[in-house]
């Protein structure tokens, strides 16, 4: 699919991946809404983008999902119309399970899943209308594999691969595509900006997060990705790929593998 004058809207499009993709996407003329909640970063990646006649701004909080059917109105107004949704916007957790406080466990599931699946739910009715869409989800590979000190943050992400599967399912009928996206490591601030077991933010970065793909490289894999319209992809680095089909065909194994990782 040429992206070429459509409109794609990307949450948690202020900075990573997000900002990675914004970028890339401008210069090849496509029309983009940009959301996340910080509206003076995304002003910046505006201005960071080939294209800024073709660039629009729409706040929005994940973790408010109340009233996603307003915010949809609004991106279709800024274009006439919307042809892919890129649910991008998230946040990870960097704690044990015994020490992580219910109310942690709740925010990142009310941001990665219920507010990304309520955003889908608030333009799907517009997509089904059109016959046309496609909604394309960074997930990721703890998505497919559970690993130490992100019990909450997988559980979030499984939860998004085994509501996307069902969707794609359900909508194949009206021509709407469904594309997960695994990342590996990503040099962003995501380890940063994890939460703790209290719900604070980590405030520093993983030393695999520091050495993973940059995102300018990673948005341009991701976007192939969107072009080729693929169910699921893995971008990743060749031990995190690799985990994935050794849980799928030797999951003890894998178990083993995990207990060695470090939990401090």
């Amino acid at each position: 699919m040429n992206l070429k004058n459509k409109v794609v809207w990307i949450t948690g499009a202020s900075s990573g991946i997000g900002k990675s993709l914004a970028t890339l996407l401008s210069s090849q003329n496509t029309k983009l809404i940009l959301s996340s909640r910080n509206e003076m970063a995304l002003k910046k990646v505006k201005e960071a983008c080939f294209y800024k006649e073709g660039v629009s701004i729409l706040p929005l909080d994940l973790e408010d999902y109340h009233n996603f059917e307003e915010k949809v109105k609004e991106a279709i107004s800024f274009f006439g119309g919307v042809d892919v949704l890129i649910n991008n916007g998230g946040i990870s957790q960097r704690s044990l399970a015994e020490e992580t406080i219910i109310s942690v466990d709740k925010r990142i599931m009310d941001v990665n899943y219920l507010g990304t699946i309520a955003l889908t739910k608030a333009i799907l009715p517009y997509f089904i209308k059109n016959k046309k869409g496609q909604f394309v989800i960074t997930t990721s590979i703890v998505g497919k594999i559970g690993t130490p000190l992100r019990s909450s943050y997988a559980a979030s992400k499984h939860a998004l691969h085994g509501f996307f599967d069902s969707l794609r399912a359900e909508i194949h009928k009206y021509n709407i595509k469904v594309t997960l996206v695994c990342p590996g490591f990503v040099t962003t601030n995501v380890s940063k900006n994890a939460l703790i077991g209290d719900g604070s933010a980590q405030e520093k970065m993983d030393t695999a997060t520091a050495n993973g793909i940059h995102p300018d490289r990673f948005a341009r894999l991701m976007l192939k990705a969107i072009q080729k319209e693929k169910e699921e992809v893995y971008i990743a680095g060749t031990k995190e790929k690799l985990g994935v089909y050794v849980k799928r065909f030797y999951p003890k194994l894998l178990s083993k593998m995990i207990r060695k990782l470090s939990v401090t």
